[in-house]
């Protein structure tokens, strides 16, 4: 995903930091440089670099700590707060109210997947009980009309657009004035794609934001724009009040840091990002659990609310029992693979527990481990009720693997390796022991129910050790509170 190889750079320059015995200004500038040396290779813009390593060195003056002072956890904690900064220009936008109707207008460039994510942001409302619509009001485009309704067709949204009309300011006010008499409460404007030369393009931008008074102008940034996205997304909000931003593409290789410069330009908060081409790959974007992510932290809140979203509601009770026992079944296996494929990319899910994606998601072969994944599901269909129940490893003999390879018809060698994969998550699965697991919308309970025990026993060793092992974490609860530690570090409710 675009950003993992900036938040391996900047985990690893942490990671040199703890092992230094003595925290002075040399190891202290030399994880800074490295930092910023990944920030402008992911195409951060220079000034922003520049701004955040000045602040940090503020902050952390080493020569007023006391002695007593973590210094490892007070620069980790300046460093994870000057990330957030970038990515929030510490003002919301604006939130569109169920049932009271709101005009979004979406602006940017050529090729950034502004149609797609049109309809990624009428589908993903439609599915909280919106009554969204789609307005074509691109006319420059040839093929834009008949993307989008394509889209919104595939999706079941209303659209409306014109072949005949060239006027992208009529098809505009007469698309919003039709959604309107039809009670539509979120009306999408999609207009054409342009870049900062083009001044007729954007004079037309204008022309429509006027004659349709949008609530909300969000502004989308291609993630692999790269050094340019500063000058593009200021251009935009030169033109029109850009209120938002969301990056797209964020599911490629590309380095991606440029984006990050287009909520400096705009002075807007990001509020969703796009993670693939399909039209439920679309996430909402919340700075600490991104930077959390980014950092190999772990978004706790997040993993709890996809269980939450995916996981029939008969069935939560009893999963989250099972997971707070840490006893672990093939079974148990089995219907969460069902759950994560059903989730979306693996690679995001398991991104949401600390330190943990690297273990089961190598970078880069999401489409590989899903096809593994079914593979072993065919194989566990192949088990018998008892082989599936048992948590006791040693039941899998040779008969019993050659039996099964023969029933999935995959070689004894792939039953292997299934078995390998349930040892490994069955550790992990293990940690959670004794974790109290909040119910749905009860997030900050999370905060109150996870000692430093448990985090401890959930947190990886290398980050444990960042942060001063047992003590350093304790101290670093006692300092922040445990809410806002749950917020800053695992993205729990504010």
């Amino acid at each position: 995903m675009v950003l993992a190889q900036l938040g391996g750079s900047i985990s690893r320059a942490l990671q040199h930091m703890s092992n230094a015995t003595i925290i002075d200004e040399k190891v202290l500038s030399e994880c800074l440089n490295e930092i910023s040396r990944a920030l402008l290779q992911a195409d951060v813009q220079f000034k922003m670099v520049r701004d955040m390593q000045a602040n940090i060195k503020r902050i952390v003056n080493l020569d007023d700590l006391a002695a007593g002072h973590n210094k490892r956890r007070i620069i980790q904690q300046a460093i994870f707060n000057e990330l957030c900064k970038m990515l929030d220009p510490g003002k919301p936008s604006f939130t569109p109210k169920k049932g009271k109707t709101s005009v979004i207008m979406f602006v940017g460039l050529q090729g950034s997947g502004k149609t797609t994510t049109c309809t990624k942001y009428a589908y993903y409302h439609q599915k909280k009980g919106w009554k969204p619509a789609l307005v074509c009001a691109d006319t420059f485009r040839a093929g834009a009309f008949d993307q989008l309704k394509q889209n919104a067709t595939k999706a079941k949204i209303p659209f409306y657009g014109s072949y005949t009309e060239s006027d992208p300011v009529k098809i505009a006010i007469e698309g919003v004035e039709r959604f309107k008499k039809e009670n539509c409460d979120l009306i999408i404007v999609d207009t054409s794609g342009r870049h900062k030369q083009e001044a007729a393009l954007f004079e037309e931008m204008r022309q429509v934001s006027e004659a349709t008074k949008p609530d909300l102008v969000i502004f989308v940034m291609d993630s692999s724009i790269g050094q340019a996205a500063f000058d593009q997304a200021q251009a935009f909000k030169q033109s029109v009040a850009v209120g938002a931003v969301i990056v797209t593409k964020m599911d490629g290789h590309a380095k991606g840091g440029g984006a990050l410069s287009a909520v400096a330009a705009t002075k807007s908060p990001v509020i969703f990002i796009g993670t693939g081409e399909h039209i439920d790959e679309f996430e909402v974007f919340d700075v600490k659990p991104f930077v959390s992510r980014l950092l190999g932290m772990g978004d706790w809140s997040g993993f709890m609310d996809k269980i939450h979203e995916v996981v029939p509601t008969d069935q939560q009770p009893e999963l989250l029992q099972k997971l707070s026992e840490g006893s672990f079944t093939l079974r148990l296996m089995y219907e969460q693979f069902q759950n994560i494929l059903k989730m979306g990319p693996i690679g995001q899910v398991f991104s949401m527990l600390p330190g943990f994606s690297a273990e089961l998601m190598p970078k880069g072969h999401e489409k590989e481990s899903q096809a593994k994944i079914k593979r072993y599901m065919t194989m566990m269909d192949s088990m018998t009720n008892a082989e599936l129940d048992s948590t006791n490893p040693k039941l899998m003999n040779e008969s019993r693997i050659i039996r099964i390879a023969r029933g999935s018809g995959r070689p004894v060698r792939d039953v292997m390796d299934m078995l390998e994969e349930y040892k490994r998550l069955a550790k992990i699965w293990s940690k959670m022991k004794g974790l109290k697991i909040p119910k749905k919308g009860e997030m900050s309970a999370l905060s109150r129910n996870m000692n430093v025990q448990h985090m401890s026993k959930v947190l990886p060793p290398q980050l444990l050790k960042q942060v001063g092992g047992v003590g350093g974490l304790q101290s670093l609860m006692k300092q922040m509170g445990s809410k806002d530690m749950m917020s800053g570090m695992f993205g729990g409710d504010r």
